[in-house]
């Protein structure tokens, strides 16, 4: 679980990232050793203790090894708004069927460990879910922890799935679970590796879609939608009850256990499919 901080409990949120560390090597071992269904328990997954606001990030830090993004033209650059996208700026994004009755919302950060950690547990859950027309699916996608962590992968890797919604929804939510992947996510503690573009088309030529896929990459490489993923980002930031990553919501009703960051999300499909057959009832 990533955490957002409000200017009130940034002393706390340094106190607790200093102590995180110091818990670090210790959390790793727990990872191994903690197992539901072949995967890592994504409640273990805390990306450095803390989290920021989106509104305090430098948005004009440019891409690490092989990113070209310079983020503060991209802020003044046309916005180009991929297809499958609606609302304002096109920072909507429904995948499902349109008259299912319900909506599952979800809000990631794409270099988020807990994130990483439930879409490897439950992702293909909520996929199956997706395409038998139980729910559709809402995305909010954050970038605070590339303040947090420092560096641009969160952007780069929003800007390549825009690229990756233009091709197709399915596209989208394939490569979304590469990035998530156990194989490919990198380390909180270790190199910002998305934000290196030839890392994030490495990563969608295993998407059969996007593999070879002239167009996806010269949209990657040249940032075609950065300005819209720094639209997402503002978007994921104004949702004010929202203060932690992973945060799965059922319409109204936040799906997982409580916890002194929020609630949790849930760690195996038992445990999802039981909070969601529950929020349907109400």
């Amino acid at each position: 679980m990533s955490n957002r901080n409000n200017q009130a409990n940034k002393q706390a949120a340094r106190e607790r990232l200093r102590a995180e560390r110091e818990r670090q090597a210790k959390k790793d071992r727990m990872r191994r050793q903690l197992i539901v269904g072949g995967a890592i328990v994504g409640v273990l997954a805390i990306a450095g203790g803390i989290g920021v606001a989106v509104s305090n990030m430098d948005s004009g830090s440019s891409a690490g090894s092989g990113g070209g993004g310079d983020w503060a033209k991209a802020a003044k650059a046309p916005l180009v708004k991929p297809q499958n996208t609606s609302g304002k700026n096109g920072t909507t994004v429904v995948v499902g069927k349109k008259d299912a009755k319900n909506t599952l919302n979800l809000f990631e950060d794409p270099r988020c460990p807990g994130c990483a950690a439930f879409e490897q547990n439950v992702g293909a859950t909520v996929e199956k879910d997706i395409k038998d027309g139980k729910y559709k699916a809402s995305y909010h996608l954050g970038t605070f922890l590339d303040a947090n962590l420092k560096g641009t992968g969160s952007k780069e890797a929003l800007s390549a799935l825009g690229a990756a919604l233009n091709v197709s929804p399915d596209a989208f939510l394939k490569y979304k679970y590469a990035l998530y992947s156990k194989e490919f996510h990198p380390d909180e503690t270790g190199p910002d590796k998305f934000a290196d573009d030839s890392y994030l088309i490495k990563v969608a030529d295993t998407v059969p879609a996007l593999k070879g896929n002239a167009a996806f990459q010269k949209a990657v490489k040249s940032g075609t939608y950065d300005r819209w993923a720094l639209e997402m980002s503002d978007a994921f930031s104004a949702v004010k009850d929202v203060t932690s990553t992973p945060t799965i919501k059922l319409d109204d009703t936040v799906l997982g256990t409580d916890s002194p960051q929020g609630k949790v999300a849930p760690s195996s499909p038992d445990a999802f499919n039981s909070m969601v057959d529950k929020a349907l009832k109400k």
